[in-house]
């Protein structure tokens, strides 16, 4: 009799087992966040800088910068080579039209008191042809790195061309 009753409880739990929905989980995948590409690191540290000091003629965060001091500061952090003068600018790189402006491409201005001479230059950080904004040591009213837009009164005027070396 015990024997019967166990047979027939092991054959109702098997019915019910074989009743039951047995629901798969699928493993969890793990998702790492999108790589950002040279470009965008580039601009991801320049922004570090916004607000360190204006300083004619230093290319150090404790100091200051000057323009062509900050991009050179900028690109040495990723062991590209770019001029420490602004000058030194106006034949270096491949010139980019408007249209393929990038994040990271060098933008070369006239001294603000000439179209004769190069005189400054920042790091496209928004592109956009010539509504770009850039990043750069301004001795302008910021007195500081900073963004500006590329289509200014103050820059578009003194705009002499855009460069990549990325």
């Amino acid at each position: 009799m015990i024997y019967k009753t166990l047979i027939s409880f092991l054959f109702i739990g098997i019915l019910a087992i074989s009743k039951t929905e047995v629901k798969t989980v699928a493993p969890a995948v793990k998702t790492e966040a999108p790589k950002l590409s040279e470009r965008e690191k580039l601009i991801s540290y320049a922004k570090e800088y916004l607000g360190i000091n204006y300083k004619y003629a230093s290319n150090t965060p404790s100091k200051g910068f000057d323009c062509s001091g900050f991009v050179n500061y900028v690109f040495k952090h990723f062991d590209i080579e770019v001029p420490r003068s602004s000058s030194q600018f106006k034949n270096l790189g491949k010139t980019v039209q408007p249209e393929a402006f990038q994040k990271g491409d060098i933008l070369v201005f006239y001294g603000y008191k000439d179209q004769k001479s190069i005189g400054h230059v920042g790091i496209i950080c928004e592109a956009d042809g010539m509504n770009s904004k850039f990043i750069h040591a301004s001795s302008g009213k910021e007195y500081a790195v900073t963004i500006s837009d590329l289509n200014s009164k103050m820059y578009t005027k003194r705009f002499y061309k855009c460069i990549s070396v990325l």
